[in-house]
C-alpha cells in the first residue's frame, strides 16, 4: 500500500462525498418507494454537508508534518467502476448503498487513527460515525421493506 500526503486524503474524502451524493440521487431518481426515495435524497443531503466539512479545512493551522500520511485503503477503487443498471431491484440498491457507507465509515476510521492532529482526528470521528449512522439507516429501510415483522 502506497503512503498518501494528509492533503490527498481529504481530496479523496471530498471525491467520495461527491460520488455517494451523485450516487444517491440517481438511487433516489430509480427508487419506486417514496420512502426509500426521500431516504436516499435526504442522504444525499448530508454527503454534500460532508463535503462542504471537508472543503472548509484550514491548513494554515495544520502542519503537514504534524502526522504520519495514511496507507491507501484503496476503498475508492471499486466505487467508480460499479454500474448501475435501471433494472437493479431496490434490495440490491439497499445492499449497495450499505456496503458504500461502510466502505466510508471504514475509511475515516483508518484516516483518524492514523493522525496526531486532534482537530483532523475529531473531523474524522465525526464522518465515521455520521457514515455509521447512514448504514444504520439503510439497514432499518431495507428489514422494514424486506423483513417486516409478522
Amino acid at each position: 500500500m502506497s503512503k498518501i500526503t494528509w492533503k490527498k486524503a481529504i481530496e479523496i474524502a471530498i471525491n467520495r462525498e461527491i460520488e455517494a451524493a451523485s450516487s444517491y440521487r440517481q438511487l433516489a431518481a430509480k427508487a419506486m418507494e417514496e420512502s426509500v426515495r426521500e431516504l436516499f435524497l435526504d442522504l444525499a443531503q448530508e454527503e454534500d454537508k460532508h463535503k462542504e466539512k471537508l472543503e472548509k479545512l484550514d491548513w494554515s493551522n495544520l502542519a503537514e508534518d504534524d502526522s504520519t500520511p495514511p496507507v491507501d485503503l484503496g476503498l475508492t477503487d471499486g466505487l467508480i467502476a460499479e454500474s448501475l443498471s435501471p433494472e437493479i431491484p431496490l434490495q440490491d440498491l439497499l445492499v449497495r448503498a450499505a456496503q458504500k457507507e461502510k466502505q466510508a465509515a471504514t475509511f475515516y476510521a483508518s484516516l483518524a487513527q492514523t493522525t496526531k492532529s486532534m482537530r483532523l482526528k475529531r473531523l474524522f470521528r465525526y464522518l465515521e460515525k455520521q457514515e455509521k449512522s447512514h448504514k444504520l439507516r439503510l439497514e432499518l429501510e431495507y428489514e422494514r421493506v424486506f423483513l417486516p415483522e409478522d
